[in-house]
């Protein structure tokens, strides 16, 4: 019986083959990365789950292990090595002597640890970049195409991502003697594994790459195309596949996350999909009512202010604001009226308005019980 169900967690068929496996992986990986869920335990739970499942179904091996016993690797989940029949057997752990499955404890008790050299290196996916953009109001409502200079780890030129030079020439490994094995000893019983100095292999590169020091990787400065999609907000994540850093042995590269921080305008606000402005209005266009211009994002347009317009009052432009990514629909836009009184130090506007309090006086305060 098995403990998890790795088909059913990458949502693929018993039946699915590697390519479409790796599809699988990649798309929910993407989604439950930790850098895109920050602070989502369930999500980094999610994540892990999915790169366990990933590791044994992409393993010819340990899939074929998978399939037959319901677990890969040394022990099942639970601790006792369990055979088709589901019964556990307790009297040996065999992650305790090293070995990586079956065929090798049984390999080295018939054939007296003389197996095979095996390397056991894998691909790993590279990691993830994040970077960090500026840019202007308007440049993240229409969006914008520009280029990037950032600095990611790369293959090594001189040694092509092997750490060795092509000179230098291989020698045994001193832990193992050459060999891939390596042996260690409990109690009456000795047992071997591949060796962790060369995984394996036997032999070791004779000459570190100098411009890597061995790494095979090197920091390396790049200018990349981007083009930053209309209608983006302030923490919009925008994703270039595979410009994050290089895989190692032979893994795909990762991928690049670009964060958008969008400057302040002089005039509008954002909230979602809507934009405001605050517009000022005289004393008389506010009382009698008027048709003034206003701006928007892709000039001026006309509005009518009815008579008797309170400061604070809104009205609404329809489809004037931004633009929803990927569909074709848009936001409002929001004129909110500031009535601005006239200028006091005129002699004549003083007169008036004293005229004024005689004839429409009353106080707007009386239903609030001050005087």
């Amino acid at each position: 019986m098995m403990e998890k169900d790795y088909y059913r967690i990458l949502g693929v068929d018993r039946k699915a083959g590697l390519v479409e496996i790796k599809k699988a992986y990649r798309k929910l990986a993407r989604k439950y990365h930790p850098d895109l869920n920050p602070g989502d335990k369930s999500a980094e739970a999610k994540f892990k789950e999915i790169q366990e499942a990933y590791s044994v179904l992409s393993d010819p091996k340990k899939k074929s292990q998978y399939d037959q016993f319901g677990f890969a690797g040394d022990v099942p989940p639970g601790g006792a090595q369990r055979g088709p029949g589901g019964s556990g057997f307790d009297g040996f752990n065999f992650s305790d002597f090293g070995t990586s499955s079956f065929r090798d404890f049984f390999e080295n008790i018939f054939s007296g640890g003389a197996a095979a050299p095996q390397a056991r290196v894998r691909p790993e996916r590279g990691e993830d970049l994040i970077y960090t953009m500026k840019i202007g109001f308007e440049d993240a409502i229409r969006g914008v195409q520009t280029k990037i200079r950032l600095t990611r780890l790369a293959n090594c030129a001189s040694c092509q991502g092997a750490g060795s030079t092509s000179s230098g020439k291989q020698r045994a490994c001193p832990t193992c003697g050459g060999s891939g094995r390596a042996f260690m000893q409990r109690g009456y019983m000795k047992f071997s594994a591949a060796c962790p100095t060369c995984g394996g292999g036997g032999a070791v590169p004779g000459a570190n790459c100098p411009d890597c020091r061995g790494e095979g990787l090197v920091q390396k400065p790049e200018l990349i195309n981007v083009r930053i999609p209309g209608g983006v907000d302030a923490g919009s994540k925008v994703r270039i596949p595979e410009k994050g850093n290089v895989g190692k042995n032979g893994g795909p590269p990762g991928d690049l996350y670009i964060t958008i921080d969008v400057m302040a305008h002089p005039l509008f606000k954002r909230e979602g999909s809507n934009i405001f402005v605050k517009v000022p209005v005289t004393v008389p266009e506010a009382t009698l009512g008027a048709k003034i211009e206003v701006p928007t994002l892709e000039g001026t347009s006309m509005i009518k202010i009815p008579p008797g317009t309170k400061s604070g009052q809104k009205f609404r432009l329809r489809d004037k604001g931004v633009p929803l990514p990927g569909r074709k629909v848009r936001g409002d836009e929001y004129v909110e009226v500031t009535i601005v009184p006239p200028p006091f130090s005129d002699q004549r506007v003083r007169e008036l308005m004293k005229e004024l309090e005689k004839i429409a006086g009353d106080n707007p305060r009386t239903d609030m019980g001050v005087h």
